[in-house]
C-alpha cells in the first residue's frame, strides 16, 4: 500500500489533498481542473443471493487491469454502512484479491461522512420539533422527516413521534449523493419536505432557515475520499446511499471529479439492473447528462442456478438463464454496450461457462469472464479490453418516461414496459400522497423504485424472469430535495433488523488489526 500522496501526485492533485493518516486523503474537488471527460463504466448485476453478486469484486479487478493496459483509470465506489457491516453482507472492500485499501477503516466510520450525514439530518428534525414546540408559526400539522442512524435496529422504526431510517435510505443521503457542490448541496437541503399543513400544503426546510446551518456539517464530507486498490488504482469512495430503498450509487461529486483526471472511470450501482441500474441511467444520468459508455452485467453461476426455483431444486442454469434474460432486457432499454461478465468461481464447471457463454453470442450481447477474485488484475484482461472497445461506440437511448408524464404514467412505463408487471395497485395511503404531490406541483420528477433485490418483481419468491405479476404500490414519497418520487412496493423497509445471526459475531480484533468484517 503506498502513502496516499503518491497515489495523488500520480493524479497530479497532491496539492488539492488533505490526508487522514497515510493511506486516506480527501479531495478538494473544485480546484479540479473540469475541462476533461473520461469514459465512464457502470457495473450493475443480475438478482444476487444473500452474499451478492461479486459486483464490487468485478470493479476492482477491472479497473486494476484497465491500469494494467495502460489506461488512466479511477475507481468509484459507495461508502460502507454499517448496518450490513454488522448485519448480513459484512464489508464492501472487494475480496480476494481485488480489494480497495485500508479495508478495516473504510468499512468501520472512515472519515466520519455519514456520521457528519446522520448529524445534519437530526439537526432539521430537532428543529422541526423546537419550531413547533415554540408556538408553529408555519402551522405544521403533519411532520414527515424522520431522524437517522447508521445501524441496523428494528425497534427505532415505530418509536411515537420520532421514527428513524438508516442513515443510508435518509433523503439527506440521497442529497448527499446528487448534489454538484456546496451550492447545491444547500439548495437541495433547504427543498426538503418537512411536513405539511392540515391543508396539505407542504413546508419546507428552507422556511425554518436550517438549510445553511445543515450544510456546514456537511462541508468536509463533500469532499470525496481519495483511497487505492491493493494493485494501487486510485479509487474516490464518496456516499452510500441503498440501492433497494434509495437510488443506489456514489456521489455525482465523486464521479465528476474522476471523469475530469482519468481516461476511464469504474462505477458501480448498487444491486441489479433492476434497482441501480434502473436508477443511475434514469436519476443519475437524467439529472447530470452522465451517460454510461458502456455497462458491465455482473452474473454468477451459484446466483443463476438459485433463479431456477424451487421446481428444479434451485440448481438448473438452464431454467436459472432467465434471470440474465430479464436483466438483458432492463439494460437494452437503456444501452447496446453490455458486457455480460461472468463472476468465476472456482468450481465452476467448464460446461456451465460455455452454455452461458453460447447464450450471449446467440443474443448478441459480449461475454467475458473475471477471476479477479483469484487473479486480480489478469482475471479481468480480456474484460478490460472488451470495455476500450465497445465504449468507443456509446450510443444513447431516449429515456423510459419523460418528467412531464403523469405520476401514474411514470410508475406504469418503469413496472410494465421494463420490469414486465402486468396490473398495479394502489394502497389508500399511495392514491393520497399522489394526490398531495399534484396538489403542491411537484410531480416532475423521475420515479426511484424501493423494492426488494432479489427478484425483478415485488416479491423476492418470484425468481428467474417474472411476467404478467401484480405489484402493490405499499407508499409513495415525494424526496423534494433529492429530486425525485419514490415509490414503496410491497414490505420494502428504511430501517432494516439484524439477522438471526449478524455478521458482528464474526468480528475479532487481533492488535490493531479487525477480522471478520469482509
Amino acid at each position: 500500500m503506498k502513502n496516499i500522496e503518491k497515489i495523488a501526485q500520480k493524479l497530479k492533485i497532491k496539492k488539492y489533498i488533505t490526508t487522514y493518516g497515510k493511506h486516506i486523503a480527501k479531495i478538494d474537488y473544485n480546484k479540479i481542473n473540469k475541462s476533461k471527460k473520461g469514459k465512464l463504466i457502470l457495473v450493475t448485476a443480475t438478482n444476487g443471493t444473500m452474499i451478492g453478486s461479486g459486483k464490487t469484486t468485478v470493479s476492482i479487478g477491472v479497473a486494476d487491469a484497465l491500469k494494467l493496459l495502460n489506461k488512466k483509470t479511477i475507481l468509484t465506489l459507495r461508502e460502507p454502512s454499517l448496518g450490513p457491516v454488522f448485519g448480513v453482507k459484512g464489508g464492501a472492500t472487494g475480496g480476494g484479491k481485488s480489494i480497495v485499501v485500508p479495508s478495516d477503516t473504510i468499512n468501520l466510520n472512515f472519515t466520519g461522512d455519514f456520521a457528519a450525514i446522520s448529524a445534519a439530518n437530526n439537526l432539521l428534525c430537532a428543529a422541526v420539533d423546537n419550531h413547533i414546540f415554540q408556538g408553529n408559526k408555519l402551522k405544521i400539522n403533519k411532520v414527515t422527516i424522520k431522524r437517522c442512524i447508521d445501524i441496523n435496529d428494528r425497534t427505532l422504526r415505530n418509536i411515537d413521534n420520532a421514527p428513524f431510517d438508516i442513515t443510508a435510505a435518509s433523503e439527506l443521503m440521497a442529497i448527499f449523493t446528487l448534489s454538484k457542490d456546496l451550492k447545491d448541496l444547500i439548495y437541495k437541503c433547504g427543498n426538503i419536505i418537512i411536513g405539511y399543513t392540515k391543508n396539505n400544503e407542504a413546508i419546507f426546510a428552507k422556511q425554518l432557515k436550517i438549510e445553511n446551518a445543515m450544510a456546514s456539517l456537511l462541508i468536509e464530507a463533500l469532499k470525496p475520499n481519495l483511497v487505492q486498490t491493493k494493485e494501487e488504482t486510485p479509487t474516490i469512495i464518496h456516499g452510500g446511499p441503498f440501492a433497494n430503498i434509495a437510488h443506489g450509487c456514489n456521489s455525482v461529486i465523486a464521479l465528476n471529479t474522476a471523469l475530469n483526471l482519468a481516461d476511464y472511470v469504474v462505477t458501480e450501482a448498487g444491486f441489479g439492473s433492476d434497482l441501480g441500474g434502473i436508477k443511475f441511467f434514469d436519476i443519475v444520468s437524467r439529472q447530470n447528462k452522465m451517460y454510461p459508455d458502456a455497462v458491465l452485467l455482473v452474473t454468477n453461476i451459484p446466483s443463476l442456478k438459485y433463479h431456477s426455483g424451487k421446481a428444479y431444486k434451485y440448481n438448473s442454469l438452464e431454467k436459472g438463464i432467465e434471470n440474465l434474460e430479464a436483466h438483458i432486457q432492463i439494460l437494452k432499454k437503456f444501452t447496446d454496450n453490455i458486457i455480460v461478465t461472468l463472476n468465476k468461481f472456482p468450481n465452476d464447471k467448464e460446461k456451465d461457462i460455455q452454455f452461458i457463454e453460447k447464450y450471449c453470442q446467440k443474443n448478441n450481447v459480449l461475454f467475458s469472464i473475471s477471476s479477479s477474485y483469484d487473479n486480480g488484475s489478469l482475471g479481468s484482461i480480456d474484460l478490460a479490453k472488451k470495455i476500450i472497445s465497445v465504449s468507443k461506440y456509446s450510443k444513447k437511448k431516449p429515456p423510459i418516461y419523460t418528467l412531464k408524464d403523469d405520476i401514474k404514467i411514470k410508475i406504469e412505463k418503469i413496472l410494465k414496459e421494463v420490469l414486465n408487471c402486468k396490473n398495479i395497485n394502489y394502497t389508500k395511503e399511495a392514491l393520497e400522497a399522489i394526490k398531495i404531490i399534484e396538489k403542491n406541483s411537484l410531480n416532475k420528477y423521475p420515479i426511484c423504485i424501493a423494492k426488494t433485490q432479489f427478484s425483478i418483481s415485488d416479491d423476492k419468491n418470484k425468481l428467474g424472469n417474472p411476467k404478467d405479476y401484480n405489484v402493490l404500490i405499499k407508499n409513495i414519497k415525494l424526496y423534494n430535495g433529492a429530486g425525485y418520487i419514490c415509490i414503496y412496493l410491497a414490505d420494502i423497509m428504511t430501517m432494516p433488523g439484524l439477522p438471526k445471526i449478524p455478521n458482528y459475531e464474526k468480528i475479532k480484533i487481533d492488535g490493531e488489526i479487525v477480522k471478520g468484517i469482509e
